[in-house]
């Protein structure tokens, strides 16, 4: 099925949640404070698509496909990338809220989150390697057997991470974050 296409077009203050998500291949597109929560997107294209003060707290993602996008100032609670279409995944994140989403087994390089809450969100069986964690509260998030190499946690904070069920190998981590990594040791640092 081939998708309409929609370019260079801005959406702004846009309710999808009332009327429903048009089906098509966004590229170039700017989402402004549009609200998308719970609305199904699956099936759609953001290529290049910018997303700013929207609401896409648990909408359907299955089989979405976002390629180069940015989200800055989101609330994304509970979204599930797992199902999104994983052909070129791509995205930045800039002061959004991600609570309970899950990355759970996706690869991704280089990927920057800057500012974000992320509490609770499942970084299991997946790759972030070269990802950038900055200023990013990650309390209850869940790393197993999760590719960290040189990653950037240097000012990240609420975290656990298990150095002997994660790869780690050349990540940044700040001197005060280090009782993060012993927990599972019950040692007591004392600066």
């Amino acid at each position: 099925m081939t998708l309409p296409l929609i370019e260079d077009k801005t959406f702004a203050k846009e309710n999808f949640q009332e009327r429903g998500f048009p089906l098509a291949a966004y590229e170039y597109c700017r989402f402004e404070q549009c609200n998308m929560e719970a609305a199904t997107l699956s099936g759609s294209k953001f290529i290049d698509c910018s997303f700013v003060n929207c609401n896409l707290s648990l909408a359907k993602i299955e089989n979405t496909m976002f390629q180069q996008c940015s989200f800055s100032h989101c609330k994304m609670l509970g979204l599930l990338f797992t199902i999104a279409n994983p052909f070129n995944l791509s995205f930045s994140f800039e002061s959004c809220i991600l609570d309970h989403c899950s990355f759970a087994a996706l690869k991704f390089k280089k990927i920057k989150f800057d500012h974000c809450h992320m509490h609770e969100v499942d970084f299991q069986e997946s790759s972030f390697k070269e990802a950038i964690f900055n200023t990013c509260d990650l309390l209850r998030s869940q790393f197993s057997h999760t590719n960290l190499e040189r990653a950037d946690f240097s000012s990240a904070y609420n975290f656990l991470i298990d150095p002997e069920e994660n790869q780690l190998k050349g990540a940044k981590f700040a001197l005060d974050s280090l009782p993060a990594l012993l927990t599972k040791y019950k040692i007591h640092i004392v600066a």
